[in-house]
């Protein structure tokens, strides 16, 4: 997937403001529409200028591109935007073009970055009824408040135009209260904090999509969460009785003798809460130490005498 300038492709300046973007979508329209431009290609041109300006005539799309667009390195290939890059940014019910544009038409790297908004195009009417439109915003979360449930506290960044015609972002922080079991993906809905309604009706709803912040020890799958386990070669090989902790705690676990690296182990029910919770698997991990003194290398020299029969290559043949 290849970055997309659209700054470039529009012939604009970045600090161009929105009126600016509207002369040049309106002149680069004109001169590449298929139906009378004689241009090479102006059939791809045409889709290519109305996809730059579906970004950047929607000062929340464009605030959001331009920040991403701070962290491009020219000459990178093989775009891909980072899994967060729109953390926290607030986007209203979208808009529609109303320029003969099709998001159909609109390229991978436009759908990687608003696909999830682009049902937008078709619901910026909300407005001429009763109520405002919808807000939408990606929030993270820490792993253990889906556990236990938490109040937290979220700054979210939201676009409004500023006096010279350029989207400008502003924080608005909001106190909400994260249920215990929520899941990566599912939203909490916050009435009443969407877009205001400009015909004096309802305000619209905010709706926060849940990810959760990366964690240093576990990995999440679903409602299912993973643990890697390091334990000790005699632990691995006697069996024991050991202390593991969980998001919800330290639990106890039993090790089976002969336990191999790479063994999965399940905790039923211990994953994330839900009327029927997830499941806690652990893998473990056999770690030897770094050093031996003489008596522990006696002991495993012992050992290799005793075990000398064992082959663990044995299925491979050597």
């Amino acid at each position: 997937m290849q970055y997309k300038d659209y700054y470039k492709i529009m012939g604009i300046d970045k600090k161009a403001p929105q009126a600016e973007i509207k002369r040049a979508y309106r002149k680069l329209a004109r001169k590449y529409h298929p139906d009378v431009s004689k241009e090479k290609d102006a059939e791809e041109h045409f889709k290519e200028v109305g996809e730059a300006y579906e970004v950047l005539k929607d000062p929340e799309k464009r605030a959001a591109y331009d920040q991403l667009g701070a962290n491009w390195k020219a000459g990178q290939s093989g775009f891909q935007p980072p899994p967060d890059w729109d953390a926290g940014f607030e986007f209203h019910g979208g808009t529609t073009t109303g320029d003969h544009v099709n998001a159909a038409d609109f390229s991978e790297f436009f759908s990687s970055l608003f696909g999830q908004r682009a049902g937008g195009f078709q619901g910026s009417h909300q407005a001429q009824h009763t109520r405002g439109a919808d807000s939408h915003a990606k929030v993270f979360i820490d792993l253990e408040d889906a556990y236990h449930g938490a109040s937290r506290s979220l700054t979210l960044r939201t676009t409004v135009l500023g006096a010279d015609g350029r989207p400008e972002v502003k924080n608005r922080t909001l106190n909400i209260k994260i249920p215990k079991g929520i899941k990566e993906g599912q939203n909490i809905r916050l009435q009443g904090q969407g877009s205001p309604d400009i015909s004096g009706g309802k305000a619209g709803d905010l709706y926060l999509e849940i990810e959760f912040n990366p964690h240093s020890i576990y990995k999440v799958k679903g409602q299912d969460v993973s643990l890697e386990l390091p334990i000790t070669p005699w632990e691995a090989m006697l069996g024991a009785n050991i202390q593991i902790p969980t998001p919800a705690g330290k639990v106890d676990l039993k090790i089976p003798p002969a336990s191999s690296s790479g063994k999965r182990m399940r905790l039923k029910g211990r994953g994330i809460p839900a009327k029927v919770a997830g499941d806690f698997y652990i893998t473990l991990e056999i770690v030897l130490p770094d050093k031996l003194s003489e008596q522990e290398k006696s002991l495993y020299q012992a050992l290799q005498r005793e075990a000398g029969n064992f082959n663990p290559r044995a299925k491979l043949g050597v």
